[in-house]
């Protein structure tokens, strides 16, 4: 017997530790993809509005900057 990753199919096998980790990935990105799209829809309801964006950073050019 060999130490491939094989079964006697020829499919690959997931040792158990590996598919944990791989769904918590999964999970943790999928998160981070609604998040994302959240604030990318909160953006584009306060373009249609005419709201200022409250985004915390960068200057965006109508302030002077303080030094």
């Amino acid at each position: 017997m060999d130490d491939t990753n094989e079964d006697a199919k020829g499919e690959a096998r997931v040792r158990p530790a590996e598919n944990v980790a791989a769904e918590r990935r999964k999970a943790r990105l999928a998160e981070q993809l609604r998040a994302n799209l959240q604030r990318r829809k909160q953006q584009a309801r306060a373009r249609r509005a005419g709201d200022a964006d409250d985004r915390q950073g960068l200057n965006d050019g109508t302030e002077p900057q303080e030094r």
